[in-house]
């Protein structure tokens, strides 16, 4: 199975949510609501052992221990599970790729994969590997950001330049495409922020690991000219700059 192509630079990737990794708790509002709803979706299911696929600093590792859970965290960030492994947020700790599971098959109860199978190369390569390490009567829990997320900012952005700045996520369609050939249950959701200026929304990505880009760096340097450029392109609503986020919450039933 190939795990690496062209397009996505797995090393980059994880360089950037390494170094965001101190900070990520602050500004992950949108991951810590994402991740609650997702739990919700258990619904008293008795899995013992829950493999948290990109688990980033361990927020929902830690959660699920608090339900009594035994937990792998696995992240491609090595800076993500060193600061995991400080907080002692699980039982095991694997550096890994979704794409590439280092785990035997039916190994685990419950797969839980909160906004990170955005980044991988093949969304379906990524759910099979996940559906082939979970035990049969098992779930498979992923949220993911869809086409149509952060549309304000490359609205923004295309009345500056002509460069490519915000991520291409995956229409809707293809993943429910991706999904067809498992029992499943999808659910769309759109989530929405304010900022009260173009810095803390920047921040807020930055924070995250998502202003890298599938295709490589951005291009053009964030200038103070630029800067102001952006902001008074983007859209207003009440004084404020709106950024949304289309969440696709997915179950799989492992039959």
């Amino acid at each position: 199975m190939s795990s690496v192509a062209e397009s996505v630079n797995k090393r980059a990737i994880a360089g950037a949510f390494g170094r965001a990794a101190a900070n990520y708790d602050v500004v992950a509002k949108l991951q810590q609501q994402t991740g609650e709803f997702l739990m919700q979706q258990v619904d008293g299911h008795p899995g013992r052992l829950v493999l948290d696929a990109g688990c980033g600093t361990g927020f929902f590792s830690h959660r699920w221990r608090q339900q009594g859970k035994q937990v792998i965290a696995l992240d491609l960030a090595s800076g993500m599970l060193v600061h995991a492994r400080k907080q002692q947020v699980a039982d095991y700790y694997l550096q890994g790729d979704i794409e590439c599971l280092g785990l035997a098959d039916g190994s685990v109860d419950i797969c839980f994969s909160n906004l990170a199978v955005q980044w991988c190369d093949n969304l379906s390569c990524a759910l099979e590997e996940l559906y082939r390490v979970t035990r049969p009567g098992g779930l498979i829990l992923f949220s993911t950001l869809a086409q149509g997320s952060l549309y304000e900012l490359k609205q923004a952005w295309s009345a500056v330049d002509n460069y490519q700045h915000i991520n291409h996520f995956l229409p809707q369609q293809t993943i429910k495409d991706a999904c067809q050939g498992f029992r499943h249950c999808l659910i769309s959701q759109v989530y929405r922020q304010q900022y009260p200026n173009l810095l803390p929304l920047l921040a807020s990505l930055k924070g995250i690991g998502a202003t890298h880009l599938h295709g490589g760096r951005q291009q053009g340097l964030m200038t103070r000219g630029r800067l102001t450029a952006l902001e008074q392109a983007y859209p207003r609503e009440n004084k404020h700059l709106p950024l949304s986020y289309q969440i696709i919450f997915g179950v799989i039933y492992r039959d």
